[in-house]
């Protein structure tokens, strides 16, 4: 496969939509869930997908981290087109670039916290010495340090959000994607997690993509797309850096 690692230093876009398409087949009928779709995405940027449920929103995300296969067009992250890579590939791709954060946290339960962040690590072979430092260091960032050795049913639903998060970045992936991350959260527990979210991709200059049906954290972007019925209404470009880059790590302990 061809790398257009170019487009990338030429530009800026880390990630790069063009006439994205999906449909689903049931029956004879054929359901447009993502309908033509074109935009970039820049490193370091915080991108916001916005839209009410059904929109389409989550599909596309799903697409463009390749966990759906698109119907046409093209994605291309750091150049490459992740639609032309077989499942292998795309695999180690992500492995090597991407991060997720759920709503639903997906923690192993039968695992402690320390070894759920670990699993990322694990498949990119690192040592079991060092990927337990890695894990212990970015759990007490996330202010879980004392929280090592719980499982997640020993833990409210803002610390399994946290584990979700370290699990996310700690093998430091430059974009990470998040499906409505505070979806099962209160409202102060909701602005704690994507203050530490905002935080540590701004630390690192990572790149986040985030849907969200929740008008109030749209503020956390740096772009948002409005999406509904499966196409673009509209691409907000807002300028809140300094907004985002003066969030604070909240006090976690509390939750």
């Amino acid at each position: 496969m061809k790398n257009n690692g170019s487009m990338k230093n030429n530009n800026g876009n880390i990630i790069e939509v063009k006439n994205l398409k999906k449909v689903y087949k049931m029956g004879s009928e054929r359901i447009i869930a993502v309908d033509d779709v074109s935009f970039n995405i820049k490193k370091g940027e915080f991108c916001c997908i916005f839209g009410v449920s059904g929109s389409g929103k989550s599909t596309l995300l799903n697409l463009m981290a390749g966990i759906e296969k698109a119907t046409g067009g093209q994605i291309l992250i750091k150049g490459k087109d992740i639609r032309r890579m077989n499942e292998r590939n795309l695999a180690k791709f992500r492995q090597n670039n991407l991060g997720f954060v759920f709503q639903s946290y997906n923690l192993l339960n039968a695992m402690t916290a320390l070894e759920n962040v670990e699993l990322p690590l694990v498949f990119k072979h690192v040592t079991p010495r060092k990927r337990k430092k890695m894990s212990r260091e970015m759990l007490i960032k996330v202010g879980l340090g004392s929280r090592l050795k719980h499982k997640p049913k020993e833990m409210s639903g803002g610390q399994q959000q946290r584990v979700g998060i370290a699990r996310a970045f700690v093998s430091n992936p430059e974009i990470v994607f998040a499906d409505e991350p505070t979806g099962n959260l209160d409202s102060k527990t909701s602005k704690e997690v994507m203050e530490l979210i905002v935080s540590m991709a701004r630390t690192n200059n990572q790149t986040i993509v985030m849907v969200t049906h929740d008008q109030r954290l749209t503020k956390y972007a740096d772009r948002i797309i409005h999406i509904f019925d499966g196409r673009i209404e509209e691409i907000e470009v807002l300028h809140n850096d300094s907004q985002t880059q003066e969030a604070a790590q909240p006090d976690t302990e509390a939750m």
